[in-house]
Order: structure tokens, then sequence, then C-alpha cells
């Protein structure tokens, strides 16, 4: 059976690639962009099959009036993607209030408005399937790119709580955790703090350290995804590209031999021997 989905973000970057690949499979999609004249060759290829909604996922009455007016247009919802969010570059020190506050208000809370939004309908169904899109600074952190992954690392802890609450309503929860793929994130739609000469140094190396890691096409990523969507057990967390397959495993080790070295102080902590 085709599927029916809502993708936020849906105006180009991995948006893009999701909506044409359920598209050209034969399923539907409700495609929300900020500028929905951006989405007007697909309605010109799909017809019908795609309804393009103005979305602002920061607005959160904007966000559930248009997951209600996608599921009354379509009559279900199968697939849910949060996809809409961009990169905040800069120290921790360099990043303004106003900075961190839209990072988190686009990154997170407008995930959380569209997925607070869906939930009841896909209770009621008893089925759906929500993949938020994360990243690989979702689970390790960057030098330069705190606001960010303090955005996808909240994504995550919801998204993993979620997973677990929603499981006994049919509904399935995937992270998607991309490495490095050339779309929009850093691009024109990035913001960047004002930058402290202190921190130059570093700076510098967390630019040669993200020249390293080589940017993918992300063409392919929207079969990546309807395999995912299609699969009777579906993961919490999967990576889009091979560079997180590196990046991560290190990091994880890292943290079992610091836990693991300092257990005997958790005990202390608690009165107990380890």
């Amino acid at each position: 059976m085709s599927k029916i989905w809502f993708i936020t973000g849906s105006s180009r970057g991995f948006g893009r690639q999701f909506a044409t690949a359920a598209l050209e499979r034969g399923d539907k999609v409700a495609a929300t962009a900020r500028n929905t004249d951006s989405l007007a060759d697909l309605v010109a290829t799909h017809g019908e099959a795609i309804l393009p909604l103005p979305l602002d996922v920061t607005d959160k009455a904007a966000a559930t009036d248009a997951v209600q007016r996608a599921h009354d247009h379509f009559g279900r919802l199968d697939v849910i993607v949060n996809n809409a969010g961009y990169g905040l570059f800069g120290m921790v020190e360099e990043l303004t209030e106003q900075q961190i506050r839209d990072q988190m208000e686009t990154n997170f809370f407008g995930a959380l408005w569209v997925t607070q939004a869906a939930l009841p309908l896909l209770r009621a169904q008893g089925s759906g399937h929500i993949v938020q899109i994360s990243t690989v600074g979702g689970v390790v952190a960057f030098p330069y790119l705190g606001g960010y992954n303090a955005s996808k690392w909240a994504l995550e802890g919801l998204s993993d709580a979620l997973a677990q609450e929603a499981a006994g309503f049919g509904i399935n929860v995937t992270l998607v955790e991309p490495g490095g793929f050339s779309t929009d994130w850093a691009g024109a739609s990035a913001a960047f703090a004002e930058p402290l000469p202190a921190y130059d140094e570093v700076r510098a190396a967390a630019h040669a350290g993200a020249s390293r890691v080589g940017k993918s096409d992300p063409a392919t990523s929207g079969a990546a995804l309807l395999k995912i969507v299609d699969a009777d057990n579906p993961p919490v967390r999967v990576f889009f590209g091979t560079a997180p397959l590196h990046i991560a495993p290190p990091v994880y080790a890292e943290r079992l031999k610091t836990w693991d070295e300092w257990a005997t102080v958790s005990a202390e902590a608690e009165g107990t021997t380890a």
C-alpha cells in the first residue's frame, strides 16, 4: 500500500529528496515550506499526489493546523518527517541569546510542535512512523557547533523517550543521524556568531577538521529513507553516510572507559562500593 507523508522543510536538501523519492514511487506527500513556490515543479510533475503547505515550524498553531489540513486532505498520515532545520556556527561564548533561542525554536521546538500535532492522529489509527532528522552531531559534540549540537541532543532525548512511549500504539520513531552532506544547513540558511579573536585557533582547527570530512550528495538519501519506513522493525537510530560509523564508535568507547575508570567515585557519591 502507498504511504502518505508529511514532510517539513521540503523545498531543498534532505526534505526535497525525501519528498521526491516518495512521490516517484507512488506515495502521496504533504510537503511544507516557508515559500511553497519552491515546490511548483513537484506539483507540476505529480499533481494531486502532493499537497504543498506553507509552514514556519516555529509557529505552533500553524504547525498544528498544517498537520490537521494534511490529514483531512488525504484521510490519514503514515510518515511524519521533521526535517526543517539549519546550522548555527559559533563558540559557546560567542552565541547571542537570540541566536540560541532561534536555533532551539526551529531545530527542537519546531519538531516538537509537529510531533505533538501528529501523535493523536497516529494513535487513533493505530500506526505511523515519526522520522526526526538529527545529525551525528546529535550524539557527538563538535567545537564551533555547541548551539547546533544542543538543539539536536535535545531532539535525540525527546525522541528516544517518545519511541518508548509510542511503541504500544503501533507508532515507530526513528532518528536519522547524517554525517557530512551537501545540503543547505551550513549554507544560505545558516547563522554565524560574531567571532571573538580568542577562539581563532580553535575555529581554524574546527574548519580544518570539517574540511577533512567529505560532503556526500544527498540524492540517494530518499531511497535510503524508503527502506527505513518500509521495514518491519525500523531502527530508533540510524546513520546516513559512512563518516558517522567512524566518528561515533571511538567517542562511545572513550565514554565507557571513563565511566569505568571513575566507577569508585560514582559509588562513593552514594556511599557504596563499586
